[in-house]
């Protein structure tokens, strides 16, 4: 007699496919992921990674192939469905009722009856169970709104465990973490994985997939093209598996000479709708031919600093000057006015601020600069005119598909984020602002914007980069200030920081103390 067979896997996945119109989204997708394993799922943006999880998680019906789960073929036609069989995903961005408290978010959906008291004193007494047995401890009667971004995560993941996952989907869950907060959510996911949990971890961060993944499967237009156990391959194999071709190392940041004063504020003071303020305080001086990074967790003011210097919000106190000449306080402050003295801005959120998803890519890439003469005939936007521009901006840029009349929407994030970046710096700004520049950006999109900005700032231009991503900020900067709970915590040259001490000063540690 053959030895016994092994328990099936967790997860199997036979011959996905799926196409939305002439996009073939998931081709033939084979996929294995081991019961009790941390599996890494890694691609360029379009590759089919989300695609591909949401049709395990029930967002979407694949039009052919086969999932089975726990060895047992499954048609998970909604994410209830997949709940019932013991998978759960916790999104990027979070799914949390803020102003609920944890209990709350936790039991909702799934209130245990009628009786919510007698549901909420059972969940209590479980989430303290969850909480010791997998280091989630999370106060449940807190409020999620004044929760840290960690905490929150905590109790999306909480959440998950209350209703009985037994296979945990996480979408590039360290995007908006500390690499304090991300080694927390490492040990997390470890604990999981050691009393038997599966994880499924998409991410574009190698690093990560090489420090808590057992084996990772690379994606590349819409087919699995190679599956690896992680201790046998290396962060190079990954990169040139994603996007097909060998990555040249990334070359020391050349020495530039200090150029004038471009950008400067003192006293910087900036509120939020509400009235809270945000931005408090604020110092900061950016000249011609150098890169300043700006480091802190997502939410610490870095957003409304980014409204302020762009004219898009108006402060309620200090000065902005703008090479040479105050800009604020002034009746002409605007974001209009200062695109005109040399202003170029890719914001933060490219979907809500960036792109106008619904239209074409050619209406996108004269987003905000609608009334220049080059584009308009007889005083009307020429199509044709308009097409023509977007259509050298994707050439130039490496925007796919090359196709201006495709709806904004349509697009991957890397090349959305390519076109508003070729877009502005096609103007060649005196100043550029630059919001999270490769959120959500596969490496060798990353690749492609970084030397963009790099070249920019040869150029002699001054460049601003607000970013989440430590390395990022790391690679490009000349110079870094990092910012916390609205405040410019202290600034450090690009040689003298390290991830350690940046990590601890976004958590609102001071450069002495940390250092």
């Amino acid at each position: 007699m053959g030895a016994p067979a092994g328990p099936p896997p967790a997860i199997e996945l036979r011959g996905i496919d799926k196409r939305f119109g002439a996009v073939h989204a998931n081709h033939a997708i084979d996929l294995v992921v081991r019961r009790g394993h941390i599996h890494g799922i890694v691609g360029e943006n379009g590759a089919g990674k989300s695609t591909l999880m949401a049709i395990l998680h029930g967002f979407y019906q694949a039009d052919a192939g086969t999932i089975l789960v726990n060895g047992d073929e499954a048609r998970i036609r909604d994410s209830r469905d997949a709940i019932r069989l013991g998978i759960e995903m916790v999104h990027q961005h979070f799914m949390l009722v803020e102003r609920f408290t944890v209990l709350e978010n936790v039991m909702l959906g799934a209130e245990g009856g009628a009786l919510l008291a007698r549901g909420a004193a059972r969940a209590r007494a479980e989430l303290r169970r969850l909480g010791a047995q997998y280091g989630l401890g999370v106060d449940p009667d807190a409020l999620v709104e004044d929760l840290p971004v960690g905490a929150q995560q905590r109790v999306e993941i909480l959440k998950a465990l209350y209703r009985g996952a037994e296979v945990l989907i996480l979408d590039e869950p360290t995007g908006v973490l500390t690499p304090q907060e991300a080694d927390d959510l490492f040990r997390v996911l470890r604990a999981l994985r050691d009393q038997g949990r599966t994880v499924l971890l998409i991410t574009h961060k190698l690093r990560e997939i090489m420090a808590i993944t057992d084996r990772v499967s690379v994606m590349r237009t819409g087919q699995m093209v190679a599956h690896r156990d992680t201790a046998t391959t290396t962060p190079a194999e990954l990169g040139e598996l994603m996007i097909g071709r060998r990555l040249a190392a990334p070359a020391p940041l050349p020495p530039m000479p200090r150029g004038p004063v471009l950008l400067e504020a003192r006293g910087l003071s900036v509120r939020d709708p509400a009235g809270v303020e945000r931005v408090k305080d604020a110092d900061l001086v950016l000249r011609g031919g150098e890169i300043l990074g700006i480091a802190g967790v997502a939410g610490n003011g870095q957003g409304e600093l980014l409204e302020a210097l762009t004219g898009i919000r108006r402060p309620v106190a200090g000065e902005i000057r703008f090479a040479g000449e105050t800009v604020f306080p002034g009746p002409g402050f605007d974001a209009a006015g200062l695109r005109r003295r040399g202003l170029g801005h890719v914001p933060e959120d490219r979907l809500r601020s960036g792109l106008l998803r619904q239209d074409s890519a050619a209406a996108s890439a004269i987003l905000g600069y609608q009334n220049d003469p080059r584009w308009r005939r007889g005083g009307l936007l020429s199509p044709a005119a308009m097409a023509a521009h977007a259509a050298g901006l994707m050439r130039d840029f490496d925007v796919r598909p090359p196709e201006p009349a495709l709806r904004s929407a349509l697009f991957s994030g890397g090349n959305q984020q390519k076109l508003i970046l070729g877009r502005e710096i096609e103007r060649d700004p005196k100043v550029l602002l630059v919001g999270q520049p490769t959120r959500g950006v596969d490496i060798g999109g990353i690749n492609a914007i970084h030397q963009r900005l790099l070249a920019h700032r040869a150029a002699g231009r001054a460049v601003l980069v607000v970013s989440v991503e430590i390395e990022e900020i790391l690679a490009l900067s000349d110079r870094i200030l990092v910012m916390c709970d609205g405040r410019i915590m202290g600034e450090l040259t690009a040689a003298e920081a390290n991830e350690r001490e940046l990590g601890l000063m976004m958590a609102g540690v001071t450069p002495d103390e940390a250092a």
